[in-house]
C-alpha cells in the first residue's frame, strides 16, 4: 500500500479523543453526572471501553479534560491576562468572561460534574490544582503584580486575598443558583474590590 493510502494512526486517536471528550459534555448535559458511564460514553463516542481507559483512569478524568477542551489550555507556556495598563478595564473585561462562562449550559453541566467528583476524588483534585487552578492564578497574580507596580494597586497588597474577594461571590453565587451572572454583576465585583484594594 502506498505511504500516502496509510490510514494515520495520531490523526484516527486525536479524533476518537475529540469524540469521548464531546460525548462527555453531550451526556452530563442530557441525564446528569450520576447517570453518566464510561460505557455510555463509549457508545455515544463510538469507541470501546478499552479506547477511554487507555488514556483516562476514571469518569472523573474524562470529565476533567473534556471540562478543559472547552477553553484554551490553560497548560500552555505564556498564559496571560489582558493587559492594557488599566487594571480596571482588564479586571471587568475578565469578571465579565467569566460570568458569561459560568452561564453558559455547555459551560455549566461540566464544571458542575467536575466540583462534584473533586470533592470525594484527592487525585482529581490534585489534577485540578496542578492542571487548571494554579496555572490560572499564576497568570492573574501576574497581572495584579504589574497592577501594583504601576501603581494601581497598593504595594501591599495581599494578591490572593484580592483574587479571593474578587472571585468568591462569584463562585458562590452560581454554586448556589441565589442570582443571575451579570456583565453588572461583573462589573460591581471589580469595583468593590478596587475599592479595599487601590492605594
Amino acid at each position: 500500500m502506498p505511504d500516502a493510502k496509510k490510514p494515520n494512526p495520531a490523526r484516527r486517536n486525536e479524533r476518537s479523543r475529540h469524540a469521548i471528550l464531546d460525548a462527555a459534555r453531550e451526556l452530563i448535559r442530557e441525564v446528569g453526572y450520576a447517570k453518566v458511564s464510561i460505557e455510555a460514553i463509549a457508545a455515544r463516542a463510538g469507541v470501546g471501553k478499552q479506547t477511554i481507559y487507555r488514556w483516562w483512569p476514571s469518569k472523573g478524568a474524562v470529565i476533567f479534560d473534556s471540562f478543559l477542551a472547552l477553553s484554551d489550555n490553560p497548560e500552555q507556556e505564556g498564559m496571560a491576562l489582558p493587559d492594557t495598563g488599566d487594571i480596571e478595564a482588564d479586571l471587568k473585561l475578565v469578571m465579565r468572561a467569566t460570568a458569561a462562562e459560568f452561564a453558559d449550559p455547555d459551560f455549566e453541566a461540566p464544571i458542575r460534574a467536575l466540583n462534584s467528583e473533586i470533592i470525594s476524588n484527592p487525585d482529581l483534585a490534585a489534577q485540578y490544582r496542578d492542571r487548571l487552578a494554579r496555572p490560572v492564578q499564576d497568570a492573574k497574580k501576574a497581572r495584579l503584580r504589574s497592577a501594583q507596580q504601576a501603581g494601581q494597586l497598593a504595594p501591599d497588597a495581599d494578591l490572593d486575598l484580592l483574587l479571593d474577594v474578587l472571585y468568591a461571590p462569584l463562585h458562590q453565587r452560581w454554586l448556589h443558583r441565589s442570582g443571575p451572572l451579570t456583565a453588572e454583576y461583573a462589573d460591581a465585583l471589580v469595583d468593590i474590590t478596587l475599592k479595599a484594594f487601590r492605594p
